[in-house]
């Protein structure tokens, strides 16, 4: 019997275990990146309302950039998971050696550019003059972790990729304590401010950086893989990278307008935005552990040429993540009211916080759907459909948001309604296009590539 035939048989109970041993571990590692936004925005925003204003300029301007890359991991994993179904382990090795070279080069770039470039970028988000100076520091402080970030990016890929997201959970853990400590000792004891605490999470991203890079020359080596790239492997990463970077794109797009018009609402709805999206982030990836999950498993059954498995994999995810959304919905309606008071004691973003965090709270299930489908779709290689979804996505949200921009809303009303053409005019749209794929055989590819 072969290795296909005995894994292409459904048991009984089996499909629950596998997906809970990847996704759990991958839930409490996911969080671990929201959790330094929401450290930071503790610990900055109990500075004052203009730096926490500021930092949601430069976290925007951040997110973005690193969202764009997220394909060093959503990349990279898929590709090593499919050569470990198909028992090419030393193919499997090369590609994460592939993924950790392009993610250097990458960072490198990206932070040369963003040290030079961070006033200018600053200044088309909007703003007052000094909310602007605090979201420059920031930024610009931010630049060496923004290496590291990418680093982490595709060493997490390879490892889940090698079905292994337990490691990832140590290093999330370990690294979020030191960026708690980092930021507490150069913000307040240094008195370094709101540099201090973007130092302090550069530290703690290069130093998770370190570790990752360090598992996969290990396991390089035992495979007898190389250290150089080779330049077919960054070919190939580039041309899936270039597809999910477009689908990035139109998300980043999304929230980069959403941001716009919250600048245009006053520093108030501005910062509440910024706690809005954070908590956004935070649930998004606590509902994208079934999608990385999924990612694995799916990448490594269609390697197997595993077509019944990866489809019973689908069914149950999609089911768990319907149920997982209506759970943390529930839970964020109920703390909506009094969840702002940990990051800022304004009562003036309090009040404009809880209604965007209600419509947040209701877009829930639908965000679990989408996240998962886009883990399945990813996992399976189905990079040029998703950049071609998003950009309709994007056309279908566009009215909206321009609607929320150009009717002058203000206060917690102008929030509320910025928050209904994001969390349910775009979120939905994402729905549709990715379910309709989900039902069709057209990403189901089998094989090693």
């Amino acid at each position: 019997m072969t290795p296909s035939t005995a894994s292409s048989r459904l048991q009984p109970g089996s499909t629950p275990r596998e997906i809970l041993r990847l996704a759990v571990p991958a839930f409490f590692a996911l969080i671990a990146e929201p959790l330094f936004l929401l450290a930071d925005s503790a610990i900055v925003g109990h500075l004052g309302v203009e730096q926490l204003a500021g930092l949601g300029l430069a976290t925007t301007v951040l997110q973005t950039a690193v969202g764009l890359m997220v394909f060093l991991a959503y990349g990279t994993g898929p590709a090593v998971a499919r050569f470990l179904g198909a028992g090419k382990m030393g193919h499997a090795m090369a590609a994460a050696r592939d993924g950790a070279w392009l993610a250097l080069l990458l960072g490198v770039a990206l932070a040369v550019l963003g040290w030079v470039a961070a006033p200018a970028v600053i200044g088309v988000l909007g703003g007052s003059a000094q909310v602007q100076a605090y979201a420059i520091q920031y930024l610009v402080w931010s630049m060496p972790g923004l290496v590291g970030m990418l680093l982490v990016f595709a060493g997490t890929g390879a490892l889940r990729g090698l079905q292994d997201t337990r490691t990832p959970l140590v290093v999330a853990t370990v690294g979020f304590t030191g960026n708690i400590l980092l930021n507490l000792a150069f913000v307040y004891g240094l008195g370094w401010g709101i540099a201090g605490s973007a130092i302090g999470t550069s530290l703690a991203q290069l130093g998770m950086a370190a570790v990752y890079m360090g598992i996969v020359l290990h396991r390089m080596r035992y495979e007898g893989v190389g250290m150089l790239p080779s330049r077919r492997g960054l070919q190939a990463a580039a041309h899936v990278g270039s597809w999910l970077m477009l689908r990035t794109l139109t998300l980043r797009a999304a929230i980069f307008a959403a941001v716009v018009v919250a600048a245009q609402q006053g520093p108030a709805n501005l910062a509440a935005h910024q706690l809005a999206m954070t908590l956004f982030s935070f649930l998004a990836f606590a509902l994208d552990a079934l999608a990385i999950a999924a990612q694995a498993l799916i990448g490594k059954e269609l390697g197997a040429s595993n077509a019944a498995r990866a489809r019973e994999l689908t069914r149950v995810m999609v089911r768990w993540s319907l149920g997982f959304g209506l759970l943390t919905g529930a839970i964020l309606a109920a703390a909506a009211p009094w969840i702002g008071w940990i990051f800022t004691p304004d009562p003036e973003v309090h009040e404009a916080l809880w209604p965007a965090l209600l419509v947040l709270a209701a877009s829930q299930p639908v965000s679990g759907y989408v996240f998962v489908l886009d883990g399945v779709l990813i996992g399976a290689g189905d990079a040029r459909y998703l950049a071609l979804a998003g950009v309709l996505n994007l056309v279908v949200y566009a009215p909206l948001v321009v609607w929320v921009g150009a009717a002058g809303l203000a206060g917690p009303g102008g929030l509320m309604w910025l928050w209904v053409a994001f969390a349910g005019g775009y979120m939905l749209a994402r729905a549709v296009t990715l379910g309709l794929r989900a039902r069709s055989n057209a990403w189901m590819v089998l094989g090693a590539h």
